[in-house]
């Protein structure tokens, strides 16, 4: 999934760093991006010898979070563990029946507190039902109530030295740096799909842009970070603060590109400033298109109309930005022909970069009940927006499957026969993405079938294969 570089989980940067004020040690192990195996992370705990051992998870990755936990109990049953996470807040109740033999605790919503005040109760002796926002089996499961959000994000110390820097870059840009910031927590949306307004519970709070934009200073200047990507649903959501923003950046100048993501509707209301987006360094955009349906787009709740799509998507290429977008197929209604039109759709669009996934009913989404009856795949470790868990009522899960990637295959043929229409830096970037996507992402078989392309694009794809081998 990370084909296009690799992603330090924030988190575990602002949790480190609230457990080291308050006192602990704390070593920040990122096994995934290492791409480390269970025997490898077994060695790891057994030379640390940790008191404490926690892990994150997403629903596709929650069973390797609990593995995890699992073998750190088996180095050593003394240690203490813990798992978040937006799988873990909701799936509470599953995990600790099915699993507290090797599970503690678990850490509901934000972290950093909750983390800190639990840890500050085990190893004083303190009763930990006085710990708000954890859950933990006592001859069954109990929750404490949850844990208010934090009010000052500003105030939150930043472990980022513990982070090895040589195991995180961008990969369409050379020998860079990346860094995964936060310049905000919430989303006041309704998507019915969607985790992190349910996570957020529909609140939006934002760093000041003082304090925002010195962390990337920091991060520049100290560990040379060149590319950030800003992990927040709507960073644009309080447009007088996203100014300030922008307006600091440009002020400042920074060495520093940033990846970001945003709605629809916040571009098409900054249509007047994107060239502060520009000045300020934003390299690349992401906005959900969804769906090529508006019966769709209304099923998950989008409050969106798909011509305001088009539109935004036009100013993000106009002010010289790359533009992405996804589209969640595989609904009971879909078909080869709704899939076909939303590819069609892709291409009229004319994003830079799109996605065809596969939608992934979340346990805990609102849309779940919906497409509870539609759900073949019970396994969550396929719940990751690329294998098929829906079974439309006219297509079997193999021709959804075929589908979702015949659809990436004829846009990027498209893209590809289009090279010669964009910008020396589109151009050069869209080879980059295509070198990442043979090389790097699961479409790679799929890419690397050329001989049902067109000549001229089976030729083009060949050279930058012949390209990427050769460096």
């Amino acid at each position: 999934m990370e084909s296009a570089g690799s992603w330090l989980h924030v988190g575990f940067v602002y949790i480190a760093g609230s457990l080291r004020k308050a006192g602990f040690d704390v070593e920040i192990y990122d096994a995934m991006t290492k791409f480390h195996t269970l025997e490898q992370i077994r060695a790891k705990i057994e030379e640390v010898k940790p008191d404490v051992v926690g892990s994150t998870a997403y629903t596709a990755s929650i069973y390797e979070g609990i593995n995890v936990l699992r073998v750190a109990k088996e180095v050593d049953p003394s240690i203490v563990t813990f798992i978040g996470g937006v799988h873990a807040t909701f799936c509470q109740d599953e995990i600790l029946r099915d699993e507290h033999n090797c599970v503690d605790y678990v850490i509901r919503g934000e972290g950093e507190v909750t983390t800190t005040d639990l840890f500050t109760h085990v190893f004083s002796g303190s009763d930990v039902s006085d710990v708000l926002g954890i859950s933990y089996w006592k001859d069954g499961v109990v929750s404490t109530p949850d844990r208010p959000f934090i009010e000052d994000l500003d105030a939150l110390p930043l472990a980022w030295d513990l982070i090895e820097w040589d195991d995180y870059s961008f990969r369409t840009k050379k020998d860079s740096i990346l860094a995964v910031v936060s310049s905000s927590r919430g989303c006041m949306e309704k998507c019915s799909f969607c985790s992190q307004q349910l996570f957020w519970k529909r609140t939006w709070r934002g760093r000041s842009p003082e304090n925002f934009v010195s962390e990337l200073e920091y991060l520049n200047k100290t560990y040379g970070v060149d590319v950030v990507m800003i992990a927040d649903e709507i960073p644009t959501y309080d447009r007088e603060r996203w100014v300030q923003i922008l307006d600091l950046l440009i002020e400042k100048d920074l060495d520093v590109e940033i990846l970001m993501e945003t709605r629809v509707d916040d571009i098409l209301r900054d249509e007047d400033i994107l060239d502060k987006y520009y000045k300020a360094k934003v390299l690349h955009i992401y906005v959900g298109v969804e769906s090529a349906s508006q019966d769709t787009l209304e099923v998950f709740n989008k409050n969106l109309m798909i011509d305001q799509s088009k539109k935004a998507i036009d100013l993000i290429n106009k002010a010289g930005i790359i533009s992405e977008t996804s589209f969640v197929l595989g609904m009971p209604n879909d078909t080869k022909e709704s899939i076909q039109k939303a590819v069609d759709l892709a291409k009229e669009y004319n994003p830079d970069l799109a996605f065809f996934l596969a939608i992934a009913p979340w346990p805990y989404s609102e849309i779940y009940e919906i497409l509870k009856p539609h759900v073949k795949v019970f396994d969550y470790s396929k719940y990751n927006l690329v294998e098929p868990i829906i079974k439309p009522e006219k297509m079997t899960l193999e021709e959804l499957n075929q589908s979702l990637l015949d659809a990436f295959r004829e846009f990027y043929t498209f893209k590809l026969s289009n090279l010669d229409k964009m910008s020396d830096f589109k151009r050069n970037y869209m080879i980059e993405v295509t070198k990442l996507l043979v090389n790097h992402s699961y479409l790679a078989d799929q890419m690397k079938g050329v001989g049902e392309m067109p000549e001229e694009i089976s030729k083009l794809l060949g050279d930058i294969l012949e390209d990427s081998e050769a460096s």
